[in-house]
């Protein structure tokens, strides 16, 4: 049974440090010119190009953090995703909302694999810009042993929650539970990090995921509007009056 887990694949909060963000009025405190802020972004579930199992939908994304008065963080997100019977992948960044608000997603990017052509297509909708580079397709990662690793460090348990359906397709859950010692990432308790995934066998794609981190808070997806027809074929098409960048191997070779 192939179960996904890890911070690309369950979709976690991938957190990126950056500089000169907040632009202090004041020229002579330098110093305030940079905060050390941080930028998150969530990626969806992982998709392997798997051909001859196509299916479409959208990643519908909960987050909810506690922070430390007490009072609680929700937003929501939706994005597009797709694969084709040639395992070509379709997905979307899109802008984050308040959970209780009645906005919708924005799409910042759209980006498309392709294993046959070996290319990866970022287009960015506010600049009309899409950057070509080679993709060659990852292998899935071997399902971790249950137990101690990393020296005794962490400790890995799982547990069979059964089967069950998710719009009319069948899945099987397991539920992961990651231990961290105290000490180990400057925790001063152990810490436990619980991951469930409802997986397909028939796509090879997880349609759930719960992932919660006294870290970074509970992360829910759901593949939702779920459809196992073979997508639109204009979906794998570059916007039309974009600007192409072609930045593969083959590319440079022939310039």
């Amino acid at each position: 049974m192939k179960f996904l887990s890890g911070i690309v694949v369950c979709g976690f909060v991938a957190w990126t440090f950056f500089a000169g963000t907040l632009r202090a009025q004041d020229s002579a405190a330098p110093s305030l010119r940079s905060d050390g802020n941080t930028r998150v972004s969530i990626h969806g579930i992982d998709i392997f190009p798997v051909a001859g199992k196509p299916f479409s939908g959208s990643d519908s994304i909960d987050w909810t953090r506690t922070l430390e008065d007490g009072s609680i963080v929700a937003t929501h997100q939706d994005a597009k995703l797709a694969r084709d019977g040639q395992g070509r992948i379709y997905r979307e960044n899109v802008t984050r909302f308040a959970a209780n608000s009645n906005k919708k997603s924005r799409v910042k990017e759209i980006v498309i694999t392709d294993p046959v052509v070996h290319s990866r297509t970022a287009c960015v909708m506010a600049a009309r810009q899409c950057n070509v580079t080679d993709y060659y397709a990852r292998t899935l990662p071997a399902r971790r042993r249950m137990g101690s690793f990393d020296n005794g460090k962490r400790n890995l348990a799982r547990e069979d929650l059964g089967s069950d359906a998710i719009d009319g397709v069948n899945v099987v859950g397991t539920r992961e539970t990651l231990t961290i010692n105290a000490g180990v990432e400057g925790n001063s308790q152990p810490l436990s990090i619980t991951k469930e995934f409802w997986y397909s066998p028939d796509l090879e794609v997880n349609l759930s995921v719960t992932r919660k981190d006294p870290r970074e808070g509970t992360l829910v997806i759901h593949v939702v509007d779920l459809s196992r027809s073979d997508p639109d074929p204009a979906l794998f098409q570059i916007p039309a009056n974009f600007h192409v960048d072609d930045h593969r191997r083959a590319a440079k070779s022939e310039n």
